[in-house]
């Protein structure tokens, strides 16, 4: 079975958005690793002082087919990220109430794009950005569900 994937990449603050995400969807991170424990390599730069203690890669599994992965970037590896401009990601559930309720956790302290409701195409939908620039789209189809 072929899965998508989200990969998420921020700047210095991965570990308290992984872990926002973690109250969320509940769960436990199914891999943890800080800059710190990179090997040296002569193909990456050394990390700095600064870096050491950011996330390097973490991954929480959202259930046994989709799993939420993310990373801190350092100057080293490349400029910035422009936070939640180029790209959504969407939770498809089986409920409006499970759609409901992780619209209201992910929407608290961002924008609501477009409300939770029902939708011309069967499905209850809505788009907002959460606290940290990310852009989501949660529904459920309608036809035969709650």
């Amino acid at each position: 079975m072929t899965t998508l994937n989200a990969y998420l990449t921020f700047n210095g603050n991965c570990e308290e958005a992984f872990n926002f995400y973690k109250s969320i969807f509940g769960g436990e991170f199914a891999h943890v690793a800080r800059f710190k424990e990179m090997p040296p390599s002569d193909h990456c730069p050394p990390v700095t002082e600064e870096d050491k203690e950011k996330i390097m890669h973490i991954s929480l599994p959202i259930s046994k087919e989709c799993i939420l992965m993310g990373s801190d970037t350092s100057e080293a590896f490349g400029p910035p990220p422009t936070f939640g401009n180029n790209f959504s990601l969407s939770i498809n559930t089986d409920t409006t109430e499970e759609v409901d309720r992780i619209f209201k956790a992910l929407s608290e302290g961002g924008q609501v794009i477009m409300p939770a409701e029902k939708t011309f195409w069967d499905a209850y939908f809505g788009m907002c950005t959460d606290k940290f620039g990310i852009q989501w789209m949660v529904s459920c189809e309608l036809e035969g569900h709650k």
